[in-house]
């Protein structure tokens, strides 16, 4: 064995060694930081990592292994919710450049039929001798909805946790919802929708609302399979600008991916505001007043009325499954 071999050899033990104080009581099995074969050489990279006994240990990053996706939550957890949570939204109107990456995004990752949007930018103005703004304009998830109220099946409901989803296994598709929506921001899957053969085979969960189904209502729903797993909902994370900034109101923070703001503050010192709040509807959904502009409004309108290419995508792909 050459001397390099033997300097690799020597990198991996030490490394191995990191890993079992880092997983003490752990079995071999579930060793997130197993190597899969001994030809995995060190990196160079060293990560920090904090053990079971609360010690910060050094790990190369060649020898860490990603963590296995948390199984699907049960239809009784989804319905429940995540407990000690209350989600919130904040929407800056002044960093919105109505890019609508936030819109392709969401359509992508929830299959929304082409032609139909659960977040729509809207071109506001509120005088004529104001200046017109774009607003992005999701589900409110109401503390007090009324869309939970005259559903007659219980498939429109409110989780503990604040979000508002819908169980499209329950629902029967009579738009009780949509009517009595304030915001007019559920639309009705009136055709089949256009799935690959995996997402068909999946099994339903109202968490990630997928796979979508014809004649149901569907809507915003927070993304909460992300906040399950630890993530930002997709219109956050996509957003170049901003815009969106998602957090737990009872722990008084709210993040963007590259801010974190305590949201109390926020509120207050940006005059923070719910739309049409004297509904008593009380959204959990915040905007920000457009001042101090980060783009004109004129710099979004090659946005306005340019059709998405999300339909001519979805039809080359039916064409493909059938």
């Amino acid at each position: 064995m050459n001397e390099n071999n033997i300097k690799s050899r020597r990198e991996f033990l030490a490394a191995g060694l990191l890993a079992s104080a880092a997983i003490a009581g752990c079995s071999t099995s579930n060793n997130p930081f197993a190597p899969e074969s001994d030809d995995i050489k060190p990196s160079g990279q060293m990560v920090k990592l904090l053990s079971v006994d609360g010690e910060i240990i050094e790990m190369d990053k060649a020898f860490l292994k990603p963590v296995p996706d948390l199984p699907a939550a049960t239809n009784t957890q989804a319905r429940r919710g995540i407990p000690g949570k209350k989600f919130v939204m904040v929407i800056d109107l002044s960093r919105c450049k109505n890019v609508r990456a936030c819109q392709k995004a969401c359509n992508h990752m929830h299959q929304v039929h082409p032609g139909q949007n659960w977040i729509k930018v809207l071109s506001m103005q509120e005088s004529a001798h104001t200046a017109p703004y774009w607003q992005p304009t999701t589900c409110m998830h109401c503390d007090e909805p009324p869309c939970v109220k005259v559903c007659p099946v219980d498939a429109t409901f409110k989780r503990q946790d604040g979000i508002v989803l819908i169980d499209s296994d329950r629902c029967i598709g009579c738009r009780f919802c949509m009517a009595a929506c304030p915001y007019s921001t559920r639309v009705f899957n009136w055709e089949e929708p256009i799935l690959t053969k995996e997402e068909e085979a999946q099994p339903y969960s109202c968490e990630t609302s997928m796979p979508q189904k014809k004649g149901t209502v569907g809507k915003c729903d927070f993304c909460p399979d992300m906040s399950r797993k630890g993530e930002l909902p997709h219109c956050v994370s996509a957003c170049p600008n901003g815009v969106f900034m998602f957090g737990d109101m009872i722990q008084d923070s709210v993040t963007n991916g590259a801010e974190t703001f305590r949201f109390s503050s926020l509120i207050k010192d940006k005059a923070g505001y719910r739309l049409l709040e004297d509904l008593g509807t009380m959204p959990s959904v915040y905007y920000l007043p457009p001042v101090n502009r980060n783009f004109p409004y004129e710099s979004g309108l090659e946005n306005k009325y340019k059709p998405d290419h999300i339909y001519e995508d979805a039809k080359k792909l039916s064409t493909k499954i059938n």
